[in-house]
């Protein structure tokens, strides 16, 4: 891509009717900020090659035609149909076919991020529903009358898994996931409404996880219950045998939200020690940091308040041995610069040092500071 941009977005947007096709794209096939529009979205969004609606679908911005991304269906539209560019229908980014990568533009941005807002303030009402109790809550509140104060030294969330038969795999990621801001905020707030039938949701199983971790029970927890869900809906992780921790983690994502296989590949174990910072800033690394540096006007802040793209570590996987006999941990944060250990059922304070100095499998880091309109 050049100083001047996307040739091929340029060429686009000289279509005068360009704003308005790309904002239908974003409010039908990408943000669905309506149920009306979630529901058409889940119904028309597959690949018109495979019908597969699990590999990375991206939409062609000159026909609408939805294809897979990781099974290069979307590849071979364009090129049969000389249509240069399509759009990541999860993310929302601009893929060029003729410059084999994604393509920044401050117009089609201005646009994803206004439709984006939109779609989050039509969302309010169903996102933040007032909570009503229910005559059993009543009685439990009543009886209950005294409140925990969660205080810089409270270790409620500390809770360790009994070892099932080589299942550290999924308990070191089941220590990660329960740490997570978000989806603990999410699951501790009743959020998830099941809509199955059936007794094997795993998303049901995971907000009851999360209710047991924050019980302020300290005995360790079986999670029979998880692996056996586990084995239903991921075959390959069936059994005793030792699994990858990595692998367990795509399949729970793709459980949690249909569309995280895209994030799936083969993993290989490095074991050269890499470094990792307790902060990460990945304002450098942005599309729009990169054009401004290709038309030199890119200038490196020192702003101490400009937190936008900066993210903080709070959980650190790590793994000893083979892929195949080997044993998983997790560092965990409770409180800001307060870590702990999780080994199956026993859990131990760390220092910061003792993170940094892991070799770290996986790392685990969340956005300081979200958009929120």
């Amino acid at each position: 891509m050049g100083p001047t941009g996307c040739p091929h977005v340029n060429s686009y947007k000289a279509d005068s009717n360009w704003k308005q096709n790309l904002r239908l794209i974003y409010q039908c096939f990408v943000w669905s900020g309506s149920a009306e529009t979630r529901k058409r979205k889940a119904k028309s969004c597959v690949c018109h090659m495979c019908g597969s609606h699990l590999s990375r679908l991206h939409s062609c911005l000159h026909c609408v035609f939805f294809a897979c991304f990781t099974k290069k269906h979307i590849h071979e539209h364009a090129k049969s149909k000389r249509h240069s560019l399509a759009i990541d229908l999860l993310y929302g980014g601009i893929y060029c076919f003729g410059c084999q990568d994604y393509v920044y533009d401050k117009d089609i941005e201005q646009i994803a991020r206004e439709e984006q807002r939109k779609a989050w303030k039509m969302q309010v009402g169903e996102r933040f529903l007032t909570w009503e109790p229910n005559k059993r809550e009543l009685e439990l509140l009543r009886h209950n009358p005294k409140r925990r104060r969660i205080t810089s030294n409270c270790t409620i969330g500390l809770r360790g898994l009994i070892n099932l038969g080589n299942t550290c795999f999924m308990n070191c990621i089941v220590q990660a996931l329960t740490h997570t801001p978000l989806l603990r905020d999410f699951f501790l707030s009743d959020r998830h409404k099941c809509e199955m039938q059936t007794n094997s949701c795993l998303v049901c199983e995971m907000s009851q996880l999360f209710q047991e971790f924050y019980s302020g029970h300290r005995s360790p927890h079986i999670p029979f219950r998880l692996l056996h869900l586990v084995w239903t809906h991921a075959r390959h992780l069936a059994g005793y045998e030792q699994q990858d921790a990595h692998e367990f983690l795509i399949a729970a994502l793709d459980v949690l939200h249909k569309h995280c296989k895209a994030l799936s590949q083969a993993a290989e174990e490095i074991t050269t020690y890499v470094s990792f910072p307790l902060e990460l800033d990945m304002t450098p690394f942005m599309a729009s940091s990169k054009e401004s540096r290709m038309n030199g006007q890119y200038q490196q802040t020192t702003d101490p308040f400009n937190n936008d793209n900066k993210y903080s570590l709070f959980a650190v996987v790590n793994h000893q041995g083979t892929l195949e006999s080997g044993h998983y941990t997790t560092f965990i944060r409770q409180h800001k610069d307060q870590w702990f250990k999780c080994d199956d059922a026993i859990i131990t304070k760390a220092t910061i040092k003792d993170v940094l100095d892991s070799e770290g499998y996986l790392l685990f880091y969340h956005k300081q500071f979200l958009e929120y309109e």
